[in-house]
């Protein structure tokens, strides 16, 4: 006789309830729940229930609920394309951060009106409240429902599809299934291989936006069919939709490659090539600027400066493991110093050189260079070292992805014994340091193991893992996982810092390596006369300058603080016979470092004024009549403010005072606030 009540546990309460129960049921009440968490697995509400489940409601406005409805708009989506475009291929629909996007073969690419047609078909379907179900089937009958769909039949065939990420939404490694859409009347009016879950129907999709449309290869692959991706956005509300747009277009204020063309601080010339930026002079003096404190802070913190080559023997990168693990983000190799006779025969043989895309393999030459005591540890070595990467030319994205980039790379050789103390340190040193530049809300990510891609034993890994989550809790922040994230010789964790509009940015990362070592062979002369391994701390703490400095020129939209920005003073004549005033204040400022213009053009005054706002330039000096008399000087500020008649001397120690707080400063409030803070060691 079938079971008439079962035993479960809904949100942490124990229920008896009816055996055909199922989420729809239990949260009928509350249309905000659209899925069930089912003993730790997201599924749909219409899922049967067993006795013993532990059941969790899913909200639609959680991050699973915004998950699950994202991906049933690709859905609506993808039915909405091949309605309209009967020839359509489907590829893969998954979710991204903050949307979704579909793949599709199609004979032509989206123009801006299609997707307009798309939007308003996609409307018409979730009015219609169809309902997504879910049905599991064999592999022969997938195969002949995708019978005209070439790229979900390799799908089907590919046992290993469930390992990309991209691919998990189609493919699950326990069972194939589709999900039908089902109209009112019960009919299936489209489908599609899945996984799931989905939303109870359509209806539950609140607010979306069809974004964009472009090129992209079938699964990542250059040597795969093009594909054109059409991405979307869907949110809880309206409202939540409306501040996201809100925020993108901040954000495209914000953009670095916008303000750095607009600020003259940097190009991509075509005759360089693709990510390989040039910093023009007010560009490179923010560079300076941020590496001259940076060496500062180094040698505070007993760092040992050095400098290595940008390219060499490939041996080094067999011993690191990078060739095998990396070959394909490095440049292609240089046949180098093969020498042949008159009749071609090679005499010596040649050996292939590579530019470095990483500085840790010659790190640990100049560790390996004399025997080392463990008198002299922790040894922490420090280089600004430019690297390269062959990042694809679709891949490389302003500063933020380019193909040469400078690392602040440090490496720290320690005792098994320091290591803990020693990455304590290092995560309040790199805190510190990125409070300096401004940023102070962060997170941590742990990044462990990838189970297909490393080096090493387990326990070597899991004592590895196990002391960074350490340091990382007793640090205060709030730490999240990142499973299979680190690189192939050890875990690492990375500071996430949120900008002036909460996106967040990942900065720093420190890794702990017991691997390299080992495979350099490197030792140190312990206290007791035996030999023994160091430990090795990867550190890059702007992860790379050109990077850091695009996060800075978005979190600032461009108004750095005054010890960052390119120009920090400009000086504005209101007359040519004040000039000569101004020009000599100047010169004092200049004389004490201090990065100064003085606008000599023909404008009128008041379009200079305007030209200067524009300029970003947080002060701007002012010298008219009054000003020359009383041998003093007026401040302007970004928000229009103004501070009158400051004598040249007050003046001067104003703005050193100030650069040397690093302080911001965007009205006369700001500077008065300046002025009053303590300096900071």
């Amino acid at each position: 006789m079938a079971q008439s009540s079962i035993s479960i546990t809904v949100n942490g309460v124990q229920k008896e309830v009816e055996a055909t129960t199922t989420g729809v049921e239990l949260f009928a009440d509350d249309k905000d729940i659209i899925a069930v968490r089912l003993n730790g697995e997201l599924r749909d509400l219409y899922t049967p229930l067993a006795d013993g489940d532990t059941v969790e409601s899913v909200a639609i406005d959680s991050e699973d609920g915004l998950g699950i409805m994202r991906h049933s708009a690709t859905h609506v989506m993808a039915q909405a394309v091949q309605e309209l475009f009967p020839n359509a291929k489907l590829g893969v629909g998954p979710i991204i951060k903050d949307g979704f996007y579909y793949d599709f073969q199609v004979d032509q690419p989206f123009t801006p009106d299609d997707l307009k047609n798309i939007e308003k078909h996609m409307q018409r379907i979730i009015k219609s409240a169809q309902s997504f179900r879910r049905r599991v089937t064999t592999e022969e009958e997938a195969l002949k429902e995708e019978a005209g769909q070439p790229f979900k039949i390799e799908l089907i065939e590919d046992k290993e599809a469930h390992l990309d990420p991209s691919t998990a939404t189609e493919i699950s490694g326990k069972e194939l299934s589709f999900y039908d859409n089902v109209d009112r009347d019960g009919n299936v009016v489209w489908k599609d291989l899945c996984r799931g879950p989905h939303l109870p129907n359509t209806r539950f999709i609140k607010a979306f936006k069809i974004e964009r449309s472009a090129a992209a290869y079938w699964r990542g692959s250059e040597k795969n069919p093009t594909m054109q991706r059409i991405y979307g956005t869907a949110w809880a509300t309206k409202e939540d939709l409306k501040a996201y747009q809100t925020r993108l277009e901040e954000a495209a204020k914000r953009d670095h490659r916008k303000l750095g063309a607009e600020m003259d601080l940097f190009s991509f010339p075509e005759e360089i090539g693709p990510g390989l930026a040039v910093f023009h002079p007010k560009g490179a003096a923010v560079i300076n600027a941020m590496e001259d404190y940076s060496r500062e802070m180094h040698r505070k913190y007993h760092y040992s400066f050095v400098q290595t080559p940008h390219i060499t023997k490939g041996g080094l990168y067999e011993t690191s493991g990078h060739l095998h693990w990396y070959k394909d983000s490095m440049y292609p190799a240089m046949r180098l110093d093969e020498e042949r006779d008159a009749d071609g025969n090679i005499t010596k043989q040649g050996f292939d050189y590579y530019l470095k895309p990483m500085n840790c393999p010659m790190h640990n030459l100049i560790f390996k260079s004399r025997q080392r005591s463990y008198k002299e540890l922790p040894l922490r070595l420090f280089e600004f070292g430019t690297v390269y990467r062959y990042e694809k030319s679709g891949e490389v994205h302003g500063l933020t992805r380019v193909r040469g980039l400078t690392q602040d790379d440090s490496h720290i050789y320690c005792t098994r014994e320091q290591m803990k103390g020693e990455l304590t340190n290092l995560l309040t040193f790199v805190l510190k340091v990125l409070r300096d530049f401004g940023l102070d809300d962060f997170y941590l990510e742990l990044s462990t193991k990838d189970e297909h891609k490393y080096v090493g034993s387990d326990e070597i890994w899991e004592e590895a893992t196990n002391t960074l989550a350490e340091v990382a809790k007793d640090s205060g922040l709030n730490l999240v996982a990142d499973p299979g994230g680190a690189a192939f010789y050890g875990p690492k964790i990375s500071v996430q810092a949120r900008d002036a509009i909460g996106r967040t940015w990942q900065v720093s990362t420190i890794q702990l390596d017991f691997n390299l070592p080992e495979r350099f062979q490197l030792e140190y002369i312990a206290a007791d006369g035996t030999h023994q391994r160091p430990v090795m701390i990867h550190r890059a703490l702007f992860g790379s300058i050109e990077r850091f400095f695009a996060v800075l020129l978005e979190h600032y939209a461009g108004a750095f603080p005054v010890w960052l920005a390119p120009v920090q003073v400009l000086g504005i004549p209101v007359a040519d016979e004040f000039a000569p005033h101004l020009a000599g204040f100047v010169k004092s400022l200049e004389d004490e470092m201090v990065r100064c213009e003085i606008d000599y053009s023909d404008d009128r005054f008041g379009k200079k004024i305007r030209n200067a706002s524009k300029s970003k330039t947080p002060f701007i000096l002012i010298v008219g009549e009054e000003d020359m008399k009383n041998n003093a000087v007026s401040f302007r500020f970004r928000d229009g403010s103004q501070l009158n008649g400051v004598p040249v001397d007050e003046a001067k120690a104003k703005i050193l005072d100030i650069i040397k707080k690093r302080a911001q400063v965007n009205s006369l409030d700001d500077f008065n606030a300046a002025l009053a803070a303590p300096v900071e060691d």
